[in-house]
C-alpha cells in the first residue's frame, strides 16, 4: 500500500507521528510537505496530496492541519477525491465502509497523537462494503460531475 502525507505549519507534529505508524505498518510513503514551521498555505499541499491520489498514484493520503477542517476542504475540491475529517475510529471505520474515502483528514489541535494512530489504522485497514452504499457512492460521483 502506497500512501501520501502532507501538512500545514500546523500539522508538522502530528504528521510525523503518523509516518512512523506507516514505516511501523509495513507501508511505503512520500511526504509532500510541508517540512517545518515556516507558515505554509494548507490549499497548495492538499491540492498536492488530492491530484497525486486522484491519479492513482497512491492507494491513499492523509492531510492535516489544525482543525482538520481547510484541508478537508481543499481536498475536495479535487475530482474522484472523497476527503473525509475523522475524530475517531468510528467516523474513520465510517468513511471507509460506507463512502469509500480516500483521503484522511485530522487536526492536531483536535486529536492527539494516540487517538490519531488508532484512526489512521482503522482508516488503512477499513474495506469499502459495497452494497447499498455503492449506489449512494455513483449519486455522490453524479454530483461531482454536474449530473441529476
Amino acid at each position: 500500500m502506497r500512501i501520501v502525507l502532507g501538512c500545514d505549519h500546523r500539522g508538522l507534529n502530528l504528521k510525523q507521528s503518523i509516518i512512523n505508524l506507516i514505516s511501523e505498518m509495513g507501508y511505503s510513503y512520500e511526504d509532500f510537505g510541508c517540512y517545518n514551521n515556516t507558515p505554509v498555505d494548507y490549499p497548495d499541499i492538499a491540492q498536492k496530496v488530492a491530484q497525486a491520489v486522484a491519479e492513482r498514484k497512491f492507494n491513499y493520503g492523509i492531510l492535516i492541519c489544525s482543525s482538520g477542517i481547510g484541508m478537508s476542504i481543499a481536498a475536495n475540491k479535487i475530482k474522484g477525491i472523497r476527503a473525509a475529517l475523522c475524530h475517531n475510529s468510528f467516523t474513520a471505520l465510517c468513511a471507509r465502509q460506507h463512502n469509500d474515502a480516500n483521503v484522511l483528514c485530522l487536526g492536531e489541535n483536535e486529536v492527539g497523537r494516540g487517538l490519531a494512530r488508532v484512526i489512521v489504522r482503522t482508516f488503512l485497514n477499513t474495506e469499502f462494503e459495497g452494497g447499498r452504499h455503492a449506489r449512494r457512492l455513483e449519486k455522490i460521483k453524479n454530483l461531482e460531475a454536474g449530473e441529476p
